[in-house]
């Protein structure tokens, strides 16, 4: 496949469609040098996008968060993502939006003069851990850990905030794992480098507090379908000597979907009945 720079195609870029090839920034925009940028990750099923409001109004709240107040309402947002998929003939797809400080007056930490930019864009992308979704994610233990929320906004899903997420990543794929499970500041369980994780002992589930990490809309959504099952979900801190006890683990995400995992170091899990049932139901969800 070719790189993500050269593809036929169109991306939505400030209020207009243009040729993938050239949906370029400048060397000198503000993001590229300061991470001032902030993104949604979605997918499109037969046609509709998964709770794409919610995205679109996370994707402005989180450039509130970084003090970067989005130029495009919701309602536009929602129409950008609609026009680009109809662009591009696609009903299946991941759909990235990002919005961004662009090249302006300033060249420095402070940028208020820059403009903000957005653009969207959408491609055809499979499952993102492969085949792991039937056998198992293996993952590695990360030893860059998720950040105290006073250092960092951690309920904006902002671009900055992946640095450590894809040095972990680089070095689990290094060992043959698919991902990295994090801890964060305090030593708890916090997540992988791009997905919530779950833990399931004796048919009842336990989650990391989003305290300090993103709270995922597919994290909620699980959540939500596991009370409905009448399965109890216990949202707490989850200490490392705890992960020898669990039975089964998954991961969930835009991206991920719905995966379970296998091993977590050297901890195994098993691909147990729960864990297919919420990775089932979850499929039907969205498509529905």
């Amino acid at each position: 496949m070719a790189g993500y720079d050269d593809r036929d195609g169109f991306i939505w870029m400030d209020g207009k469609l243009v040729d993938w090839r050239s949906a370029n920034v400048h060397i000198l925009t503000h993001a590229m040098h300061y991470a001032s940028a902030v993104f949604e990750g979605e997918r499109c099923y037969n046609g509709k996008i998964f709770k794409s409001r919610e995205h679109s109004e996370r994707l402005r709240a989180s450039g509130e968060l970084l003090d970067m107040p989005l130029p495009y309402s919701v309602d536009e947002i929602e129409a950008a993502k609609d026009a680009v998929l109809k662009a591009n003939n696609l009903t299946d797809a991941y759909v990235r939006a990002l919005a961004w400080r662009g090249v302006g007056e300033d060249m420095g930490v402070a940028a208020k003069r820059n403009p903000i930019r957005m653009a969207v864009a959408v491609w055809s992308w499979g499952n993102y851990y492969g085949d792991a979704k039937f056998k198992g994610a293996k993952l590695d233990i990360a030893k860059w850990k998720r950040p105290s929320p006073e250092t960092i906004p951690h309920a904006a899903k902002a671009s900055g905030l992946y640095m450590i997420c894809t040095m972990s990543k680089h070095a689990a794929e290094a060992k043959g794992c698919s991902d990295a499970m994090m801890f964060d500041y305090r030593g708890y369980v916090a997540e992988a480098t791009g997905a919530n994780i779950f833990f399931i002992k004796d048919g009842e589930v336990h989650t990391p507090v989003p305290d300090a990490i993103l709270n995922g809309i597919t994290r909620q959504t699980v959540i939500g379908m596991l009370r409905d099952m009448q399965i109890k979900v216990h949202e707490r801190r989850i200490e490392a000597h705890e992960l020898e006890g669990f039975q089964q683990c998954f991961l969930t995400g835009t991206a991920a979907e719905v995966t379970p995992v296998g091993q977590i170091g050297d901890y195994n899990f098993e691909v147990g009945d729960l864990c297919k049932r919420i990775s089932t139901d979850y499929e039907k969800l969205v498509r529905a």
